[in-house]
């Protein structure tokens, strides 16, 4: 009946416990942990992680995220730094800058940001001498099979 053989809960590779801000609760304030987050209220204050953000349908996020991974279905409003992989689901609506090295977009998500697309290990800060990000107004994702429309940017 009981037993010592009890699954282990889902970790990151930092061994720690993933942390879960749930639907109905609002926090202001920022937040420094090296575990995974998923965010399903909302959050007005910044996060910073060696793990993965994941931002739920009802989740909202206002200010800056610093992350390895970023999956978001919900809403987002402000900075975010994701290292290696942002993927952005249907209902993702995100306004703000992004700096990211690999983006997955699904058809429907808005991705209204100044986005900076940099090569894994280059850092995301960028010097004036630069180019300027671009800005893209209302991105769509074009619609599997067609593959001569293409994606709607302004």
């Amino acid at each position: 009946m009981f037993s010592d053989n009890k699954k282990p809960r889902a970790m990151n590779d930092t061994g720690a416990q993933p942390n879960r801000i749930g639907k109905n609760t609002k926090i202001k304030g920022d937040i420094i942990s090296e575990a995974d987050f998923r965010i399903d209220g909302k959050l007005d204050g910044n996060v910073k992680t060696s793990g993965k953000v994941v931002i739920g349908k009802d989740g909202y996020i206002h200010g800056k995220v610093e992350c390895v991974n970023a999956d978001i279905e919900g809403n987002f409003n402000g900075e975010l730094q994701v290292s290696e992989l942002l993927t952005l689901k249907s209902s993702a609506v995100i306004e703000g800058t992004v700096s990211v090295a690999k983006l997955a977009v699904e058809p429907g998500a808005t991705f209204n940001a100044n986005c900076n697309m940099k090569g894994k290990g280059e850092s995301s800060v960028k010097t004036g001498s630069e180019q300027n990000p671009t800005k893209s107004s209302s991105f769509k994702a074009p619609l599997r099979g067609n593959s001569n429309e293409a994606a709607k940017t302004t």
